[in-house]
């Protein structure tokens, strides 16, 4: 081993471990043995796209698909900033999963928002017992599937896009309108149901392995014991929902948030790791090693620096949402207000964090580092095609209102 080699070996041993979690909860430290394991093919899996069986199968394995119920149902009693943290985690090396990870438990908890606690409290105890991974085709904006009723069942025909989770889903939490008044109904069924098709399309640059594509509905059949809750007009009028069920949106966008802070997070470390063992200096740099051009030094710096600071707006976000959650039936519309400012705020800067981070590690790698194989350039595609659905301009629009003295933002798809 020459002497450069050996230093640099001591520079990689001595290198600081970056945004390791603190592992007492034994959740975090499994997830953190998951990392490894997802990481090993990430690359690869990002590639292909397709359906991520196996790292599911390790999730269910693992004991983390219950996390959120409470333990009289079957679970652990968890709070969400222990989700979220472990959607950082996965982020780090696989967006998707980080992804997925979350939305499952949006989809899990939103049989609690339809005011039918039995029907529930059934879903609940037979997840847990079923270890059941949950999708969803319930997206508010697509008005693609509608049901007509059919004595004690409802029959449903067209689709839904977006339907992350559902390819490898075990249960679907679903939405339709009524094709006779436009009602919408919400319900929980098993994916696979006769007459469901998993189209498994989606083709995005990022988020390879989400399976936000569409599915399909011909002639599905949901019994009326299956629906959740009270039909929601088409235009609903009066008072607004209770504060409590206005809270899926604040748990999205909490996923969201956290995807792109485990995005930054996975880019800079992994951008770190090819600097030090593989990076060249510039020809006309005058040093001998790459990490010792002040340049590679000062903007590593300041992306270490963009990125903490996401994280720690992102951990008072996390905070915010598990005081929401633990209110409960109980939450006031000030209370929720205030999480949906921390949440949204956190949201800019998390995008913006991602976007950056993943897309300047490239000057500092090099040329050589820009290659498939490597596959560095999914941090930027998952960062980039999520902000696109999520777009921080009207966040922060949001946050500027509040600042501004105009109230809260009102509770929305978004917010």
């Amino acid at each position: 081993m020459t002497a450069n080699v050996a230093y640099l070996q001591a520079q990689a041993d001595t290198a600081p471990a970056l945004f390791e979690p603190d592992t007492s909860n034994p959740f975090i430290a499994r997830a953190v043995a998951l990392r490894e394991r997802f990481g090993e093919d990430a690359v690869a899996r990002d590639q292909a796209g397709g359906r991520p069986v196996e790292q599911i199968r390790l999730l269910k394995e693992n004991g983390l698909l219950t996390l959120l119920l409470p333990r009289e149902h079957g679970g652990q009693g968890e709070t969400w900033s222990t989700v979220l943290r472990i959607v950082r985690l996965f982020a780090q090396v696989d967006g998707s999963l980080g992804h997925l990870f979350g939305y499952h438990y949006s989809s899990l908890l939103s049989p609690r928002l339809r005011k039918a606690p039995e029907q529930t409290a059934s879903l609940w105890r037979r997840s847990a017992e079923g270890n059941w991974f949950w999708g969803n085709t319930s997206n508010s904006f697509s008005k693609s599937l509608f049901g007509r009723r059919d004595g004690e069942w409802f029959v449903l025909d067209g689709f839904r896009p977006f339907t992350s989770g559902s390819h490898v889903a075990d249960f679907l939490a679903i939405a339709w309108e009524d094709a006779d008044n436009g009602e919408r109904r919400f319900a929980a069924i098993p994916a696979n149901r006769e007459g469901i098709a998993i189209e498994d399309d989606w083709d995005g640059i990022g988020q390879r392995q989400t399976g936000s594509g569409r599915v399909s509905y011909r002639g599905v059949r949901v019994h009326q014991g299956e629906v959740l809750g009270q039909p929601v007009p088409l235009n609903p009028a009066g008072a607004p929902a209770e504060p409590y069920r206005s809270v899926t949106p604040l748990q999205q966008q909490s996923v969201l948030l956290n995807v792109f802070i485990g995005t930054a997070q996975g880019a800079l470390r992994a951008g770190r790791e090819y600097t030090v063992h593989q990076s060249r200096p510039w020809v006309h740099s005058g040093v001998e090693r790459h990490t010792d051009d002040p340049w590679v030094r000062r903007q590593y710096g300041e992306l270490w620096v963009r990125t903490q600071a996401a994280t720690a707006l992102a951990d008072r976000a996390l905070a915010a949402l598990d005081k929401v959650a633990a209110r409960g039936e109980a939450l006031s519309a000030e209370e929720r207000g205030e999480a949906a400012v921390a949440i949204a705020a956190a949201n800019v800067l998390a995008g913006e964090a991602a976007l950056q981070v993943s897309s300047e590690i490239f000057e500092l790698t090099g040329a050589r580092s820009a290659v498939r194989k490597l596959g560095l350039d999914r941090f930027w595609r998952n960062a980039r095609i999520h902000t696109l659905h999520n777009p921080a301009e009207y966040k922060t629009r949001t946050v500027g209102r509040w600042v501004l003295g105009e109230g809260h933002p009102e509770p929305g798809t978004f917010q």
